[in-house]
């Protein structure tokens, strides 16, 4: 299957990329300069040099492929208006076709529970409540086999928000400990970026139409747990102290707040609908064998 693909370069997208790669589809990933394209060109990937506000150009690119896959996304203050532009003229260039588009939103827009599925209602913190409704549009699109994926908690390979507790304040004294995000108590849903990535393929290979697949694990830890592995990683000793919430969210701002969320999910769907099985190392173990 020829594929167009946007984040190539990116910590998910990179290794989405390795995976259509790697079972064989032509891929042709959209990048944002001559120097990202030869990073893509390096991996196997026909670069496409555009823009991702740039609805004509995309709309193009994706009326030449058998299919999309969008994982980019700018991170700042244009990421709703840039992903609609997207999203619309990916929708546009496909409609009629029943050719497939994986989306992309995240389970952190359905906020705090502690048995997440796909059918919980969204309460999404303000970062990423631009999300739910172009998920929304997407879903419901028709002559478009559409399928959205909410990713967990990503890491492996040194990346992900992990390095967000690895940065985080060391206390003072003889015997320095590892300032949690939170008090620790709450739980992170998590997912292997190597995991995930199989899922992104397995959905643009296999998902029915109106899709929705939550990216995790089935492996929840506590923030504390996390931190601990950290903290024994990075020479603390597995020390670790609470932080006042309040001083998380100054601290962070609004990934504070998502970050505060204790959340529990499964990935049931995505193994019974798409046969997924995730397998690579729970993100404990792979803090573990990690230097940061």
């Amino acid at each position: 299957m020829h594929v167009l693909l946007t984040g190539g370069t990116g910590y998910v997208g990179g290794s989405v990329l390795d995976r259509l790669v790697s079972t064989g589809h032509q891929v042709t990933a959209v990048v944002r300069s001559a120097e990202k394209a030869d990073v893509v060109l390096a991996k196997g990937a026909k670069p496409a040099i555009a823009d991702l506000s740039d609805g004509a150009a995309l709309q193009e690119l994706a009326a030449a492929t058998d299919g999309v896959i969008h994982v980019a996304s700018p991170g700042d203050e244009t990421s709703a208006t840039v992903d609609e532009t997207a999203v619309t003229s990916f929708l546009r260039a496909l409609r009629n076709t029943d050719r497939p588009f994986v989306h992309t939103t995240g389970v952190w827009v359905h906020g705090s529970s502690s048995a997440i599925t796909e059918s919980t209602a969204t309460n999404s913190p303000d970062l990423t409540a631009w999300r739910v409704p172009i998920a929304k549009v997407v879903r419901e699109t028709t002559g478009v086999r559409t399928s959205v994926v909410a990713p967990a908690l990503v890491y492996g390979h040194g990346g992900g928000l992990v390095n967000v507790v690895a940065a985080g304040p060391r206390t003072g004294g003889g015997a320095p400990a590892l300032t949690m995000v939170g008090p620790g108590d709450q739980h992170w849903t998590t997912v292997h970026v190597d995991d995930l990535a199989e899922l992104y393929v397995l959905a643009l290979e296999k998902a029915p139409a109106g899709s929705y697949f939550l990216g995790a694990s089935g492996v929840n830890p506590t923030v504390r747990e996390i931190s601990e592995a950290v903290s024994r990683s990075i020479g603390l000793s597995g020390r670790v102290e609470p932080e006042p919430v309040a001083q998380t969210l100054d601290r962070l701002g609004l990934l504070g707040e998502a970050l505060l969320l204790d959340q529990q999910a499964s990935g049931e769907t995505a193994r019974r609908v798409l046969g997924w099985s995730p397998r690579r190392p729970s993100i404990l173990d792979d803090i573990a064998s990690t230097k940061f």
